[in-house]
């Protein structure tokens, strides 16, 4: 008797921590996830209360933040495409290939920043996806199109996800790949507990005290190399965080026969 009122008052206090941190992995994936049932004890309800309170607070903050980047790129667009028409009026025709490229740099960043600041393929609703079908079609429409890609044979593999997303990290992984490693080889690899596409390369790598910087917004390991390739320094951290909003992380690591092995890794069994 005395083991059964035991465990059911372990029970009883496990369980509502159980729900919250839950409720804060969800968070961390989904500010707008819906909020917890303000139920059982008074603690508890307090607790919920709070948790609750501090969602809408965040969930406000990114909100105000996205509306205003979106006004921001509203009002710079204007005198960019202002900017855009006087320069098709500069005779000397390098300077103004050199103005028009500076100026599709800057409304490509434009561009990035904005679809990074809403997070715009994270609202892409999340369903039972072949994984390998669809990393083998980003590969087979890159290797139509004259990109240097191969991929390793794979098994179909179902997961629950959000494939725009998921795309959207694969087709940048690819691109990285080529633009600094001359090809991509791409392989998918299941685990126990895990599911990994991995991209790897024959460039020269990234040095080891970069690994981390190289997911900050805007970050870039040669600025006039990536001005040559294209790109702002916005790709790897938007993958990053489609990454982790389905509660994985993208992980670089440099490989000892040359290169760099680039792969995103989600959590969990694959989908029965």
């Amino acid at each position: 008797m005395v083991l059964i009122v035991s465990a059911w008052a372990v029970r009883g206090v496990t369980a509502p921590i159980r729900i919250f941190a839950e409720a804060a992995d969800r968070l961390g994936r989904d500010v707008a996830a819906p909020p917890l049932a303000e139920t059982g004890a008074s603690e508890i309800r307090a607790a919920a209360h709070a948790f609750n309170l501090m969602q809408s607070r965040v969930l406000r903050l990114v909100e105000g933040r996205t509306q205003m980047l979106a006004a921001l790129s509203h009002d710079l667009r204007t005198p960019l495409t202002l900017l855009r028409l006087r320069t098709e009026e500069v005779e000397n025709s390098e300077e103004r290939e050199k103005m028009l490229a500076t100026i599709g740099e800057m409304d490509s960043m434009i561009t990035s920043t904005l679809a990074f600041a809403r997070g715009e393929m994270l609202s892409e609703p999340r369903r039972r996806t072949d994984l390998s079908a669809l990393v083998a079609s980003i590969v087979d429409d890159m290797a139509d199109a004259g990109v240097s890609v191969s991929m390793a044979p794979a098994a179909p593999l179902p997961v629950e996800c959000q494939p725009g997303a998921i795309k959207r990290v694969v087709a940048n992984l690819i691109q990285n790949a080529v633009k600094y490693g001359k090809r991509a080889d791409v392989s998918i690899f299941r685990g126990p507990d895990f599911t990994e596409v991995a991209v790897e390369d024959v460039g020269p790598g990234i040095p080891a005290d970069m690994m981390e910087k190289v997911f900050q917004p805007f970050y870039r390991i040669e600025d006039s190399r990536s001005r040559e390739t294209g790109g702002v320094g916005l790709g790897l951290a938007i993958s990053q965080s489609i990454a982790q909003a389905h509660g994985g992380e993208i992980v670089l690591r440099n490989k000892e026969s040359g290169g760099l092995r680039a792969a995103l890794r989600l959590p969990g069994r694959p989908a029965s």
